[in-house]
Order: C-alpha cells, then structure tokens, then sequence
C-alpha cells in the first residue's frame, strides 16, 4: 500500500506560479510510474502530466505542454508539478496518483494509489 499526500494548492492569478508536490510513505516510490491528474468542477477527471520511475521520461496534455514540468526527487519519494503561466482554466482539484512499474503511464485506469487532491484555483 502507498499513501499519497498532496500540497502547495491555493489560490493564484491568472499568469502566476504554484509548485504542486506529492510526498509517498514508502520506497515503492522509487520504482513506479507517478502521474497528476485533475478534475474541474462539473467535469470528469483528466490527465495531466506522468513521469517514469527515473525520471527520464515525462508526458504532459496538449492543455499543459510547455507551462507545467513534472519532475521527481526519488531520494525524497517526492514528485512535482511546477505550474507556470495559470490560466483559469486551469482551476481544479489536482491528484497524484502513482503506479508500481518502470513505465510511465498516462491512463487513469493504469493506477493503482490516488492521494486525496489539492485545490488550484486561478482566478482572472
């Protein structure tokens, strides 16, 4: 079992900056796949970002490319999610979500722990 906590949600405006982190209680950390994903209010859950277990490979959603970087320190069992230029449509409730394995996953299906989300709202 892996637990995930979620910070550094919050309110900003629109063109600011926010660094999401995801801490993990266990060194499984080290050898999964980790992912952010979102969830506006009245809409599903969608991808946002993953990274492989090395950090070597990062995915990202057209929405996010080139404003958000993914990335992880596996010495502290953490992963990011540095958020640039926020746009309200942005504003959500943000997951990490972390799936034991060496590839990096981009389905919601593919994994296995979910933290309980932090809230990014952007206001305009």
């Amino acid at each position: 079992q892996v637990q995930l906590v979620e910070s550094g949600g919050g309110l900003v405006q629109a063109g600011g900056s926010l660094r999401l982190s995801c801490a993990a209680s266990t060194g499984t950390f080290r050898v999964s796949a980790m992912g952010w994903f979102r969830q506006a209010p009245g809409k599903e859950r969608e991808f946002v970002a993953a990274i492989n277990w090395s950090g070597d490979n990062t995915y990202y959603a057209d929405s996010v490319k080139g404003r958000f970087t993914i990335s992880r320190d596996n010495a502290k069992n953490t992963v990011y999610l540095q958020m640039n230029s926020l746009k309200p449509e942005d504003t959500a409730v943000y997951y990490c979500a972390c799936k034991p394995g060496l590839v990096g996953r981009i389905l919601e299906t593919e994994y296995d722990y979910w933290g309980q989300g932090t809230q990014v709202t952007v206001s305009s």
